[in-house]
């Protein structure tokens, strides 16, 4: 799944009216959902929090934007929050399927659109500066919006999009692309505020005051306090007594948990702790957590143990709540606390259903799902095989050697696995929209025109979904191949399966890529279709006689 997230800061935090004139503009937009919206009456400023695919959040920011500066007047707005526009600020944060190249290449086309149709000047901060100076929304900011009449006058600091004139109503926009936030806070079996927030300076990036014998703090020349920086970068921490709780905790945020990530954080606090004579008792997440933090932390604890963390994310994520505590004061909920489970899957899925309710789903008289969907699901069990066999393997007294490669093996197996099972589905997908398209109306010649183009697209979809099949399944067959060979010998079998499972996926695959082929009247497609995936085929059947013949010369030693 290919999501973003979008926290578009607007200069208004009191009239309710204007603020839903703006968020209906990002619930009107088709895939996207609004997770979040936090007014502040004293700073007059409100951030927004919405979710969707890249393309949808772009659009869904924009028609905010032009909302914004429809209906606020920055002449009249005054607050606590420094602020220099309408929408003020405007990140881009890279959820899941998406790069951070992604997300700057979607800030840089939202600035030219905004600079563009609306006469607002944008400029780019964060991971999408264009200048070194401009990464720090401080600096951008700096003077606000009462001094950008003069700073747009300064060559230096022309916008990166747009014109260099003010827009008295709307200001200036900041729109950028940054790392999620992670607000998280560990818990002390104490109520004492002090030991909490030693605990914080030593881990915190900015540390603490240097100070001498004496205590007093060292400063510098000018007068600047000296700084001992703290143990782990993008990191900011403090230390506070929560009464609700009755506990002190670690307030942390983690401003790029992929360089300090959760899991090191919170084994370096249980350490500290104990030199302080306390115990962590657990963690909380405040608000939203991206998947991956908590699959990184699963990984990592499972391996600890001495496991392969090649295991399904269900595994994985149940590993990291129960080790970072995350139920010790209030129960996590994973549907709620998982950014991107607050996209639900359709009720109506071929893999939500039980294998009984599938097979009886295949068996009826309608042609989908048929024999795509049925090879992709052949697809799935080789690779649920092929990590089983690693798993098996890894730990194991005398496959040392093999250790490094069964896990990499079992977590590059996991993933294809998730990705044969939404082939499953979107091979029945595109073979519905194919149906679709044959029904269109062709009365007349411009809807002629229009259901031949559209047989066309979906004809080629429906080839090129079983095509996927078809190359991943040779990849399957290199899996089952080196488990085989260096996996634990009583999983011999499997591994065997494994093989069979993939070359059926590759056949079946190859057939269904065949049979679309004479529907499409591109032939410069149509000749590389057939090219590509006949070499595909030849390949996976050269793998699988070498696995069989390795297995069986195996068998004969037994």
């Amino acid at each position: 799944m290919k999501l973003v997230e979008c926290v578009p800061n607007f200069s208004e935090g009191r009239d309710k009216n204007k603020i839903l004139a703006i968020t209906r503009e990002i619930e009107s937009t088709p895939g996207v959902k609004l997770l979040d919206v936090d007014p502040g009456e004293s700073t007059n400023r409100t951030v927004v929090t919405f979710i969707g695919p890249p393309e949808a959040a772009r659009e869904a920011a924009f028609k905010a934007i032009k909302k914004a500066a429809e209906v606020l007047d920055m002449r009249q707005h005054k607050g606590a929050h420094s602020r220099i526009g309408a929408t003020d600020v405007c990140p881009f944060v890279p959820l899941s399927g998406v790069t951070m190249a992604d997300c700057v290449k979607l800030a840089h086309d939202l600035g030219r659109i905004v600079a563009s149709e609306l006469g607002i000047p944008v400029y780019f901060y964060e991971e999408a500066a264009m200048k070194p100076e401009r990464r720090n929304l401080a600096n951008i900011r700096a003077g606000e919006y009462e001094g950008l009449p003069e700073k747009l006058k300064d060559p230096e600091w022309a916008p990166d999009c747009g014109k260099p004139v003010f827009n008295a109503k709307s200001g200036a926009t900041v729109i950028g692309a940054r790392e999620f936030l992670i607000a998280y806070n560990i818990n002390l079996n104490t109520r004492d505020r002090k030991l909490a927030s030693e605990i914080a300076l030593n881990i915190r990036e900015s540390g603490r005051a240097m100070r001498d014998k004496d205590g007093n703090i060292l400063r510098d020349d000018s007068g600047n306090a000296l700084k001992l920086p703290g143990k782990f970068e993008h990191i900011k921490a403090v230390g506070w007594y929560i009464e609700d709780y009755g506990i002190a905790q670690i307030s942390v945020n983690f401003t790029n948990y992929k360089v300090s990530p959760i899991h090191i954080v919170f084994d370096e606090v249980v350490q500290q702790a104990e030199k302080l004579g306390l115990r962590v008792t657990g963690s909380e997440l405040v608000g939203l957590i991206p998947k991956e933090a908590l699959l990184a932390a699963g990984r990592y604890y499972l391996e600890k143990q001495g496991k392969s963390p090649g295991c399904p994310d269900e595994a994985l994520i149940r590993t990291a709540v129960l080790s970072l505590g995350l139920s010790d004061v209030v129960p996590f909920e994973i549907k709620k606390k998982i950014i991107e489970y607050h996209f639900e899957e359709p009720a109506n899925l071929l893999v939500r259903k039980s294998l009984r309710e599938f097979v009886n789903e295949l068996s009826m008289d309608s042609p989908a799902p048929g024999g795509g969907s049925a090879a992709a699901l052949c697809g799935a069990l080789s690779a649920a095989l092929s990590s089983m066999v690693a798993n098996l393997t890894f730990g194991k007294k005398g496959y040392e050697k093999t250790f490094k490669e069964m896990k990499r093996t079992a977590m590059r197996a996991q993933l294809l696995k998730d990705d044969f099972l939404r082939l499953v589905d979107q091979d029945t997908v595109a073979f519905n929209r194919l149906m679709d398209a044959l029904r269109l109306p062709k009365a007349t010649e411009d809807q002629k025109k229009e259901r031949d183009s559209a047989v066309e697209a979906a004809t080629k979809e429906a080839t090129l979904v079983p095509y996927q099949v078809l190359e991943k399944s040779v990849e399957l067959l290199n899996l089952a191949q080196w488990t085989a060979q260096k996996g634990i010998r009583s999983a011999l079998s499997d591994a065997g399966v494994a093989a069979l499972a993939a070359m059926t996926a590759a056949e079946g695959a190859y057939y269904n890529v065949r049979i679309n082929l004479p529907g499409i009247h591109d032939e410069k497609f149509k000749a590389k279709t057939r090219r590509r995936s006949t070499a595909l085929r030849k390949k996976a059947r050269r793998l699988s006689e070498g696995v069989h013949k390795f297995i069986e010369r195996e068998f004969a030693k037994l």
